[in-house]
């Protein structure tokens, strides 16, 4: 088994290239959650998926090893979150929706670390994977 906590490259286009690590851990409130991050001349955008309520419909390996990385609903979809293709697909979607400290082009970077709650992004990054 490789080193889980290294930083990938992930090239978006000839001019944007980022890094990005996946983690899973539990926060001082107790609630399990795994963290996609990603970092750009550093300024760090993180995709946070807190687990669920039992009856939420939302789950994630809440610290075991069994699907380790993933995330998942009732629905029956699933998104590996240790795969470049669903990075990628998290961070096209956020940019689709202006929610990353760059600009459209890629050009302005600037302000503070960002996080964004993945279980918004979830639907429109399972449906883009699965096309």
């Amino acid at each position: 088994m490789g080193n889980d906590r290294r930083q990938r490259r992930l090239v978006m286009d000839e001019r944007t290239t980022c890094l990005w690590s996946h983690r899973q851990k539990r926060g001082r409130d107790g609630v399990w959650r795994d963290a996609l991050t990603l970092y750009r001349d550093g300024v760090r955008v993180r995709f946070v998926f807190l687990a669920g309520a039992p009856d939420s419909g939302r789950w994630t390996t809440e610290g075991g090893y069994w699907y380790e990385g993933c995330v998942g609903d009732n629905r029956g979809n699933l998104l590996n979150l240790r795969e470049p293709g669903v990075v990628r697909a998290l961070v096209e979607e956020a940019g689709r929706r202006g929610l990353l400290p760059w600009d459209g082009d890629g050009d302005e970077i600037g302000g503070r670390p960002v996080e964004l709650d993945g279980w918004e992004l979830f639907p429109a990054v399972v449906a883009a994977v699965d096309a």
